[in-house]
């Protein structure tokens, strides 16, 4: 007899195939998600039939990573870019968007909120980061990469040969996501348009997205990382490169090879030579 999942540990499993789907990421499935929605009329579904959805989940993450999967719907389309601040005037510009945001209720993000984080940086920068949202110790402070992984990334940026000062940094979604999940397409489609209207006052010359999320409502297109890593692409009249995230990297400090090799193409478009070590 197939063993049953409490309704919640189901919930709980739906949304991890559900969250995979939303990227586009569906030929793994052995069954729709949809259709696992709906299975069984005592509300319960079996562990056959929900947890092989999951557990195929993360055998993609591990080893199909590098086939490019079309997207199952389109993401919104980008606004238009903004028309050109002059370099003065992008401090105060920002500042306008900043107090256009406000106390933001606009998505159900803000419930969990300590501080809304904005960006931090140059307004003038010629190299911006886009990651996909504030943690804990960014929640605290009001500031994007301060914790672990904000010390990884002050590490990247001093290896181009620049200061954390001289680049841009903001996120994808400007509020923490609960327990530091991925945010939730409504949420990232609600506060992405705040950050095009940020590159396009800052208008760095290159763009790195940090990690999946940034590449994927930065590119507006679904993608494995491994499809979009090691070029450039044309984005919002600057050139943008695809790395992991810094968190990432803490976790599997492999692939920091990989990423000094995505840097170095950074750098070779701005004309950056890394510093001589002392």
């Amino acid at each position: 007899m197939a063993q049953q999942l409490d309704p919640a540990t189901r919930e709980a499993l739906i949304a991890r195939v559900r969250f995979y789907r939303d990227l586009g990421l569906t030929e793994f499935y052995r069954r729709p998600v949809d259709e696992i929605e709906n299975v069984g009329a005592s509300g319960f579904a079996t562990l056959d039939q929900v947890s092989s959805a999951a557990s195929q989940s993360a055998l993609h993450e591990g080893i199909q990573e590098e086939q490019p999967i079309p997207p199952r719907k389109p993401l919104p389309i980008a606004p238009e870019i903004g028309a050109s601040v002059p370099r003065a005037d992008r401090a105060a510009a920002l500042q306008l968007i900043r107090e256009d945001i406000g106390e933001c209720t606009r998505c159900a993000l803000h419930k969990g909120r300590n501080k809304l984080v904005f960006a931090d940086g140059s307004p003038t920068a010629r190299l911006m980061f886009v990651g996909e949202g504030p943690g804990a110790d960014e929640d605290a402070q009001g500031l994007p990469f301060v914790g672990r992984a904000g010390q990884l990334l002050n590490n990247m940026i001093s290896a181009t040969g620049l200061k954390r000062e001289e680049v841009y940094i903001a996120n994808v979604v400007k509020c923490r996501p609960p327990g530091n999940r991925t945010p939730e397409p409504e949420e990232a489609n609600t506060c992405s348009p705040f950050l095009f209207r940020q590159i396009d006052v800052v208008r760095p010359e290159v763009i790195v997205a940090l990690g999946a999320t940034a590449a994927t409502y930065l590119l507006g297109q679904r993608q494995p990382l491994a499809g979009l890593r090691g070029r450039v692409h044309s984005f919002r009249a600057a050139k943008l490169i695809v790395t992991y995230h810094p968190a990432y990297l803490l976790r599997d400090p492999r692939q920091k090879k990989e990423a000094w090799a995505d840097l170095q193409i950074a750098m070779r478009e701005l004309g950056l030579k890394a510093p001589a070590k002392a």
